[in-house]
């Protein structure tokens, strides 16, 4: 049976046994080796104020979490495998110099498999009597990944929307109709019609809408800038501005919008950029693993 890929955990130090002695504060890295379009999870412990810090070039927006405080961000597509610097500055009191925290994460090449997918020719040219509906459709978006950044409104690991093969990872290199390519932002989750779709963790429903082509959808903002995505749903069972919790019934499988046929494309969004749903489900936040409950197709 295909397994998922394994996550090794990375903690970056500045001489374990003495910053642990002093009370120094400790720097940690999830996942440990990390591809283009993984999610990564930054963790200081032994503080008290929040820290600032980057991850590459993009900054780190940090949030309380026990005794320390966290942030979560997205490594790009284009991102070149070798080492990203991940920098971060820890506040102290009085006329102390600031502590600087600094280390390295590993990115490796990404192996995306690439594929030919036959879809209607209207979602490859759309005609242009839905030019507008598609513009409304891409403010609504914006609108909805346009929150506040907040603490997370969930105290668990993220779980698996549905039960289910995958059937195209994160990724994905793709050819419509043997013109147009593009790449796949999301995990796509074998499924019947009206079967059930869960929300991946606790947060605040920010979009429930029929769009052109993720046909009925659902968005979930969960904080920490991080959200969830369920596209070409057959029915709803939520509304916008409803809080939800994990597991909490979203709505049904279906085939709307462009598809070649049943199933639930389920993306993950953080700091603006598309990231692997998979990666997410295997980060730590400081409880309990997410479940697997599904197994990935090995190209």
């Amino acid at each position: 049976m295909p397994t998922l890929r394994r996550l090794p955990f990375l903690l970056l130090f500045l001489g374990l046994s003495a910053l642990a002695s002093e009370g120094r504060p400790l720097l940690s890295l999830q996942p440990g080796t990390a591809r283009p379009g993984d999610p990564v999870l930054v963790t200081v412990r032994g503080l008290n104020e929040a820290p600032t810090g980057t991850l590459g070039e993009r900054p780190l927006r940090f949030y309380p979490v026990g005794d320390g405080f966290q942030a979560v961000t997205g490594l790009p597509v284009e991102q070149t495998p070798g080492q990203v610097a991940v920098k971060v500055t820890v506040p102290t009191t009085g006329s102390a110099a600031p502590v600087e925290l600094s280390g390295t994460l590993k990115v490796v090449a990404p192996g995306w498999p690439a594929r030919t997918l036959k879809v209607a020719s209207k979602f490859v040219k759309p005609p242009p009597e839905v030019q507008t509906r598609m513009e409304q459709d891409k403010a609504a978006f914006a609108a909805a990944f346009a929150q506040g950044f907040v603490p997370p409104a969930f105290g668990e690991n993220f779980a698996w929307p549905r039960q289910g093969r995958v059937t195209a990872p994160y990724g994905d290199l793709r050819t419509f109709n043997g013109k147009k390519q593009s790449q796949h932002f999301g995990t796509d989750v074998d499924g019947a019609v009206g079967t059930p779709i869960y929300a991946a963790n606790a947060g605040t429903v920010v979009m429930k809408r029929d769009n052109y082509a993720s046909g009925n959808t659902v968005l979930v903002y969960h904080g920490a800038g991080l959200y969830t995505a369920y596209f070409h749903l057959s029915a709803f069972e939520v509304k916008e501005g409803q809080r939800v919790e994990r597991g909490q019934l979203l709505g049904k499988v279906g085939n709307t919008g462009r598809v070649t046929g049943p199933h639930l494309h389920w993306g993950v969004k953080v700091d603006d950029l598309w990231v692997d749903g998979e990666t997410l489900l295997k980060l730590d936040f400081g409880t309990a693993p997410a479940p697997a409950v599904t197994q990935r197709d090995k190209e």
